[in-house]
C-alpha cells in the first residue's frame, strides 16, 4: 500500500475465502488471527490493520463460491496487462497483417509446442523488419515469463562490442546489473539465466559476425522450454541457426499509396490535386516503406509546384536519409563485392546471372561467390536466373560513384548517363579511371552522331587502359535497326576490354582483335565478318539481325564458346561442315540460327555434346534433321517452327520443348521413345492427323498445342499425363475426347474453340479435374 501511495502502483486485492468486510473491520477469524499476532509484533500489526482496511476498500475479487479457474483466468489477464512491456511502433502500420499472421504461424504461438523456436526476419534496409518485429513482440510478449528486445544490435556491437550487448540482454531479463569479466563468461551466464525460463528474445539488426551469433544468440538449448527467439537482419548468412524464415517484401501499390498518404496528407488517400504526383512518388519508392515515410513527411503541406520540383531533384540527387539507410549494406562489403555491386548497378542490371558471372570471373572478381553474397545482403534479387536490383539501391550505387569526384564524370570509375558520358568524352581530359560505360542512345542520338564526338572518342579510347565493359545500345527496337554507326579510321578499342556490345555498328576496325574479349554483341550491325586469329577467352557471340553477315570465325578458334547467336542474319547461308568435329568444342550450349538461309545442319553437329538449345525456326530451306540427331542427349529445347521439316527422330533424348509450329509439311509424329522429359509440344498449324498412342504415357508433359491443325481428328488415351496443364485444340477436326481425360488432375485449360465437329464432352467423375477452369467451347457442335 505504501508503493501505491508513493509510486502510484496499482493494487488489485484478491479475497480468497475471506469476507472483504472481515478484512476491512478485522472481525471474525481474520480479526482473531491479527489479535494473536499482536502479542509478538504489536507495532507492525497496527500498520497491517491500516493497510488491510485500505485494501479492503479497493475493488478486487471475492473468491468465496464458484469455479476458481474462472477467477484465475481473469487475474492472469489483468496481470499480463500490468506487466505490459509494449514497444512503440507508431500508428501508421500498413500492409503488415499478413506478415504478423505468417510469423505467428512460424513461431507456433498457438500450438502446445514446448520446443524452442528461432525464426528469422530478412529483408532490405527500410523494408519494415524492425517495425514488424516490434508489432509481433507486442502481440505475444505477455505469454512469456521474461522478455527482451535488443534493438540496433549491429550499431551497439560496433560502438560497445559484444560485452555490452550481453550485459544489456541480462539486464532486460533479470532487471539487475551483471558484472561480466569477458564474453565467454557472459555467454555462460546468459545460458544459465535463460535455460530454466520461458523467454521471448528479439535480436534486431544482426549481422553475420559469427562470434556475435555464438556468444549472444547461442544455441537452442540455451533457452527454456517453449521459448521463442526472433532475429531481424539484412544478411541471410546470419540466419543459419533459424528454424524458419520470413522474407519481407515491398508494399503493393494499394498499401504503398495508403502509407504515403498517411504521412503526406494525414489521411488514407491523396488529395484530388495530388493524385498524379502521389502515384509518381509511389513508382519512385517501389514499395519501400522507409522511402514513403521520408518523402511523405518531406512533401507534407507543400504546393504541387514544390512536389514537382522535389521529384525532379530526386532524379539527380537522391534523398540522403533513404540513401544512408541503404548504404549500410554496401559499406559492409569487401572491395571485390563492392566492385561487383557497382558493375551490376551501372551495367548488368536485369542481365542473365550466368552471363554476368562468367564475364566478371574473367575480370578476377570471383563472381559466383560475390553475387550470392549480394543476394544474401538484399542488395540484389535473382529470379529466373536474371539479376534484379531495386531502383533506390541502384541510385545508391550511382551516388557512390558520383561522390568519387562530384561534377567531374571523366574521373568516375563507371559511366551510365548519356549526358555525363558525353561531357566526359568532350572534356578531352582523358578517362583513365573508367572501367565500364553503358550508353543508351534512344533519347540522345542527335548529340552523338557527329564527327567531333567520334574524333574525341578515338583520342580518349586509346588512353582508357582500365575499360573492361563497353556497351552502346538502343532500348527502341525500331531505332536499333534504323541507325548505324561508322567508326573513324584508326579507331582502336582498349586492350583490357572484356565485353563489347555495340548495336548498329557499321563495321569493326580493321585492326580489331578478339583475343581478350569474353563476350561480343554486334546486334543489328552491318558487319560482314568479324574476328581473326585465336579467341580462346570468347564465350558469348551475338551478331543477330546483322543482315550482311556472311562469315563467322572458325569454331576451332573459339574453343570456349558457349553461346552463338546469328539469328536474323539473312545473308548467312552455311555452317562449317565440321562444326562439332573439334574435340575442344565441348562448351557450346546455345546455337541460335533462326531466320538464316542455311539449308541443312551438318552431321558433325552430333559431336556438340553440351548443346542444350538449337533454334533453326524460320530457316525455310531446312527439310530434315541429321539422322544421328537423336543421339544428342543434352539438347533440351529444339525450335523447328516455319521450316520444311517432314519428320523428327523417334528418339529425341532428354528434350523438354519441341516446337514444330507452322511446319506445313509435317504430317506424322513418330512413336515417342525415351522422351520422358518432354514438357512442351507445339504443333500449331501442322498437317498432323493424329498423335502416337504412347504419347499418353509422357508423365512430364505440361503443354500440348494443336491449334489450327485442321486435319487432326483423334486424340489418344491420356493414361499417365498427370502433369498436363494446357491443351489447345482450336480449329481442329476432333469429334470427341477420350474418357481418360478425366484423369488429368493438373489440367487447367482446355480450348476447343471453332472445333465445329466436336459434339460431346466426356462425362467426368465427381472430384476429378479439380484444377480445370471453364472449358472454352465456342464454335463447337455442342448444344
Amino acid at each position: 500500500m505504501e508503493c501505491r501511495k508513493e509510486k502510484g502502483q496499482i493494487v488489485l486485492p484478491v479475497f480468497y475465502h475471506v469476507n472483504p468486510s472481515d478484512v476491512r473491520k478485522q472481525t471474525g477469524r481474520f480479526g482473531e488471527a491479527l489479535t494473536n499476532h499482536e502479542i509478538n509484533w504489536k507495532n507492525k500489526v497496527q500498520r497491517w490493520r491500516e493497510a488491510l482496511t485500505q485494501a479492503a476498500n479497493i475493488s478486487g475479487w471475492d473468491i468465496e463460491d464458484g469455479y476458481e479457474s474462472k477467477f484465475i483466468k481473469e487475474i492472469s489477464d489483468i496481470c499480463k496487462r500490468l506487466n505490459d512491456q509494449c514497444l512503440f511502433v507508431g500508428e501508421n502500420l500498413v500492409g503488415m497483417d499478413s506478415y504478423l499472421t505468417e510469423l505467428t504461424s512460424k513461431l507456433k504461438i498457438q500450438s502446445n509446442d514446448h520446443d524452442v523456436r528461432i525464426v528469422g526476419i530478412w529483408g532490405v534496409g527500410g523494408i519494415g523488419k524492425t517495425t514488424i518485429a516490434k508489432a509481433i513482440y507486442n502481440q505475444i510478449s505477455s505469454d512469456f515469463g521474461c522478455v527482451s528486445f535488443l534493438e540496433n544490435v549491429k550499431a551497439i556491437h560496433k560502438t560497445g562490442g559484444r560485452h555490452d550487448l550481453q550485459k544489456q540482454l541480462l539486464r532486460n531479463i533479470t532487471g539487475e546489473k551483471h558484472y561480466i569479466s569477458n564474453i565467454s563468461r557472459g555467454a555462460k551466464v546468459i545460458q544459465e539465466t535463460l535455460q530454466s525460463r520461458k523467454a521471448l528474445i528479439v535480436f534486431d539488426d544482426i549481422d553475420d559476425d559469427l562470434e556475435l551469433l555464438e556468444y549472444l544468440v547461442g544455441e537452442h538449448h540455451w533457452f527454456g522450454r517453449a521459448s521463442r527467439v526472433l532475429i531481424t537482419t539484412r544478411d541471410r548468412n546470419s540466419l543459419h541457426k533459424v528454424d524458419d524464415l520470413c522474407e519481407i517484401e515491398g508494399l503493393n501499390l494499394k498499401d504503398a499509396l495508403k502509407l504515403f498518404s498517411l504521412y503526406s496528407f494525414q489521411q488514407n488517400v491523396p488529395e484530388e490535386d495530388y493524385k498524379i504526383l502521389s502515384n509518381a512518388v509511389i513508382r519512385y519508392c517501389q514499395g519501400l516503406p522507409l522511402a514513403m515515410k521520408v518523402l511523405g513527411s518531406l512533401l507534407c503541406g507543400k504546393r504541387t509546384s514544390e512536389w514537382e520540383s522535389e521529384l525532379h531533384k530526386l532524379k539527380n540527387i537522391p534523398n540522403a536519409k533513404i540513401q544512408d539507410v541503404l548504404k549500410i549494406s554496401y559499406d559492409e562489403l569487401d572491395r571485390t563485392q563492392q566492385a561487383i555491386f557497382l558493375d551490376i548497378a551501372c551495367f548488368f542490371k536485369e542481365e542473365d546471372r550466368d552471363f554476368v558471372s562468367k564475364i566478371l570471373d574473367c575480370c578476377e572478381m570471383f563472381a559466383e561467390s560475390g553475387i550470392g553474397f549480394l543476394e544474401a545482403k538484399c542488395l540484389i534479387t535473382v529470379s529466373h536466373n536474371k539479376i534484379y536490383m531495386h531502383d533506390l539501391i541502384q541510385e545508391m550505387g550511382w551516388e557512390v560513384i558520383r561522390q568519387q569526384h562530384p561534377k567531374d564524370p571523366n574521373k568516375w570509375s563507371r559511366l551510365w548517363n548519356p549526358d555525363d558520358i558525353h561531357r566526359a568524352f568532350m572534356s578531352e581530359k582523358g578517362m583513365k579511371n573508367v572501367e565500364t560505360i553503358s550508353l543508351e542512345l534512344s533519347r540522345s542520338k542527335e548529340m552523338w552522331f557527329t564527327k567531333e564526338v567520334f574524333a574525341n572518342m578515338k583520342k580518349v579510347f586509346a588512353k582508357m587502359n582500365k575499360l573492361r565493359l563497353f556497351r552502346v545500345y538502343y532500348s527502341d527496337d525500331t531505332m536499333r535497326k534504323k541507325y548505324k554507326t561508322s567508326l573513324p579510321e584508326g579507331f582502336e578499342f582498349p586492350c583490357e576490354l572484356r565485353y563489347l556490345h555495340w548495336e548498329g555498328l557499321e563495321a569493326l576496325p580493321s585492326s580489331f582483335d578478339l583475343e581478350s574479349l569474353v563476350a561480343i554483341n554486334l546486334k543489328c550491325s552491318n558487319v560482314k565478318k568479324f574476328g581473326k586469329g585465336h579467341h580462346g577467352n570468347l564465350k558469348f557471340v551475338n551478331v543477330s539481325d546483322s543482315q550482311q553477315l556472311i562469315k563467322i570465325p572458325k569454331l576451332s578458334s573459339m574453343p570456349n564458346l558457349e553461346r552463338l547467336n546469328i539469328g536474323g542474319c539473312t545473308s548467312f547461308c552455311k555452317l562449317h561442315s565440321y562444326i562439332g568435329a573439334f574435340p575442344d568444342m565441348k562448351f557450346l550450349k546455345d546455337l541460335l540460327l533462326k531466320k538464316t538461309r542455311i539449308k541443312e545442319l551438318p552431321s558433325s553437329i552430333q559431336y556438340l555434346t553440351s548443346l542444350e538449345i538449337l533454334d533453326v525456326s524460320k530457316c525455310w530451306k531446312i527439310q530434315e534433321l541429321p539422322y544421328i540427331f537423336g543421339n544428342m542427349r543434352c539438347v533440351r529445347k529444339l525450335c523447328l517452327s516455319e521450316t520444311r521439316i517432314k519428320q523428327v527422330p523417334s528418339s529425341i533424348g532428354y528434350l523438354e520443348s519441341l516446337d514444330l509450329s507452322d511446319c506445313s509439311n509435317f504430317e506424322n509424329f513418330p512413336e515417342m521413345v525415351k522422351t520422358k522429359c518432354l514438357r512442351e509440344l507445339l504443333l500449331v498449324g501442322t498437317a498432323i492427323k493424329e498423335l502416337p498412342s504412347n504419347i499418353g504415357y509422357l508423365e512430364s508433359l505440361e503443354t500440348i498445342n494443336l491449334r489450327d491443325c485442321s486435319n487432326f481428328k483423334n486424340f489418344p488415351e491420356m493414361v499417365k499425363m498427370k502433369c498436363l496443364k494446357v491443351l489447345h485444340l482450336v480449329g481442329t477436326a476432333i469429334k470427341e475426347l477420350p474418357s481418360s481425360i478425366g484423369y488429368l488432375e493438373s489440367l487447367e485449360t482446355i480450348n476447343l474453340r471453332d472445333c465445329s465437329k466436336f459434339e460431346k464432352f466426356p462425362k467426368i467423375q465427381a472430384g476429378n479435374m479439380k484444377c480445370l477452369k471453364e472449358p472454352i467451347l465456342e464454335g463447337t457442335a455442342i448444344k
